[in-house]
């Protein structure tokens, strides 16, 4: 039988998919093909390997999405992972010396999706127990 998608799953892989514009974002920028428009960015220089590690994260955010479209438990866990780390990531930058407001589209994207991911509705539709 075929697994319904409900609703919040729907929303969260499309919050996936807002993470990966964010990353290509970042990932033009650390090849200065888009400027940095909002505030001070520190980490954000011209950097071939920030921009290849930005670059990996745009295609592990749409792997994540198609896990999540087909609301496969492993990609629930690979999301909740993911978040995680970004926020982790977000806030080393901040602390680092990048402006908050440059780095704000990341940590309220990531924090997004992890709260998502927390709720019991969302765990009901991929098996998680609570």
């Amino acid at each position: 039988m075929e697994k319904t998608r409900p609703i919040g799953v729907t929303i969260l892989a499309f919050l996936a998919i807002l993470g990966a514009v964010n990353a290509l974002i970042y990932t033009l920028q650390m090849l200065h093909i888009v400027p940095v428009f909002i505030g001070t960015v520190a980490f954000f220089t011209f950097s071939l390997i920030g921009a290849f590690f930005w670059g990996l994260l745009v295609f592990i955010w749409l792997w994540v999405f198609r896990m999540l479209w087909e609301v496969n438990p492993q990609g629930w866990m690979f999301v909740t992972l993911i978040s995680i780390f970004n926020l982790i990531f977000g806030i080393i930058n901040v602390i680092g010396a990048s402006s908050w407001q440059a780095m704000a589209p990341h940590i309220i994207i990531s924090g997004l999706i992890l709260i998502y991911c927390m709720l019991p509705g969302t765990k009901d539709a991929f098996g998680i127990p609570q």
